[in-house]
């Protein structure tokens, strides 16, 4: 039986069209598969490969950690020095009132830790997010989510969330004493790259300070130089009470953060005690690699030259016809809005074909997914950019 009968027949699949493209071999902005055809990758594993595959600080980062040790204890329990300088590391980038790190494996794992940091340590239980947003699948990550297609199957969920639309100022007169948080994506990703306006975070972050409301910012894909700065939240000049971070934090292995001040973090250690656990959260070799990914892209130019390429590529494909909108951030993430839906699915397979991965939004299914690996060059973003053209080009053959 081959690889791909064996995939089908013993993976469990979270939709009945998985991509089923078989890999074996990852380098830089390129994925190869088993006939050795490579594909320039621009999905990131989905915001996860921000320095690229195979970067190889990071690898020998791996390989002197797995040398010294793999896991000890369950999270918080062993000093282990990857966890204490990551930490370190991270709120030396942070402000001062965000000091304190939780280290997990998975971004909707740390969502569901900021839920229940926040209800804790407010003594309330009211929750407001918004719509479009997503914070992950997990049962309390996904009680977030305001779409009852995705949530009703799991109904009951966590109870008194209630969904605002993205920069929709009525907000603001619902968030009271009873109010536990506010949750927002400072840039909604699976919405299709929709950046929050600055007056309405800051108003909000007024009202949660008025009624003790806790700000949760999540960053989970938004971080690490995906927006243009090392945190997104730092071009809207509001600091939230409690930051999310997954994806991209573990340069490519499995880890994520939630990290909040001393007074807040407390209530997870106390009466009573261990509420909030995690086995395999910062994972010695997860955090060796996120240290060694952190160095690079907190004293590096790759953030900063990831602007510059963004702007080539839109310059370069910004007029053709078929794209409707371009919505950019300050880096390399952005949105190719298309005429509909279905434009879309029958593009994705036709730049596939000429060695170009996109892919779609959950909540926008009418644009493409624009985020290669930040340190693709400033030829191969054009060559990309050439690619993308090619194949609309094709797709106006085809209709």
């Amino acid at each position: 039986m081959t690889l791909r009968a064996q995939f089908f027949s013993h993976i469990a699949n979270t939709s009945p069209f998985p991509l089923g493209l078989e890999i074996s071999k990852a380098e830089g902005v390129f994925l190869f598969d088993n006939t050795g055809k490579k594909y320039m990758d621009f999905v990131s594993g989905i915001g996860v490969n921000n320095l690229g595959h195979g970067h190889p600080a990071i690898l020998k980062a791996i390989h002197n950690q797995a040398d010294d040790y793999l896991h000890t204890m369950v999270y918080g329990e062993h000093i282990q020095s990857p966890q204490v300088l990551l930490a370190k590391k991270l709120t030396d980038h942070l402000p001062i009132s965000l000091n304190k790190v939780f280290f997990l494996s998975s971004g909707a794992e740390a969502i569901d830790c900021a839920i229940k940091t926040a209800r804790k340590s407010t003594g309330r239980k009211k929750i407001y997010s918004f719509k479009n947003s997503y914070h992950g699948s997990t049962y309390g990550a996904m009680g977030l989510i305001a779409d009852p297609l995705k949530t009703k199957p799991y109904d009951p969920g966590i109870g008194e969330v209630f969904h605002f639309d993205f920069n929709n100022p009525n907000i603001i007169q619902h968030i009271d004493h009873d109010t536990a948080a506010v949750i927002m994506e400072v840039i909604q990703a699976e919405a299709g790259i929709y950046l929050v306006e600055p007056g309405f975070v800051q108003a909000i972050a007024e009202k949660c300070t008025q009624t003790g409301c806790l700000l949760i910012f999540d960053e989970i894909q938004s971080a690490m130089g995906r927006a243009g700065n090392l945190f997104a939240f730092e071009q809207i000049f509001t600091t939230p009470d409690i930051l999310v971070l997954g994806k991209s934090l573990g340069g490519g292995l499995p880890l994520s953060a939630v990290i909040s001040s001393e007074k807040i973090t407390h209530a997870i250690a106390n009466d009573p005690p261990l509420t909030h656990m995690s086995t395999f959260g910062g994972h010695p070799l997860c955090c060796a690699a996120g240290l060694a990914s952190f160095n690079i892209l907190s004293s590096g130019n790759v953030i900063r030259d990831s602007k510059s390429k963004s702007m080539a590529f839109v310059e370069k494909i910004r007029h053709h016809p078929k794209i409707k909108e371009i919505r950019a951030t300050s880096g390399l993430w952005l949105a190719v809005e298309l005429v509909d839906a279905d434009m879309v699915q029958k593009l994705i397979p036709i730049a596939q074909e000429k060695g170009i991965l996109i892919d779609w939004f959950l909540f926008n299914d009418r644009s493409l997914r624009i985020a290669p690996p930040l340190i693709i060059s400033h030829a191969e973003i054009l060559l990309a950019a050439d690619m993308l053209l090619e194949s609309l080009e094709q797709l106006n053959k085809t209709d």
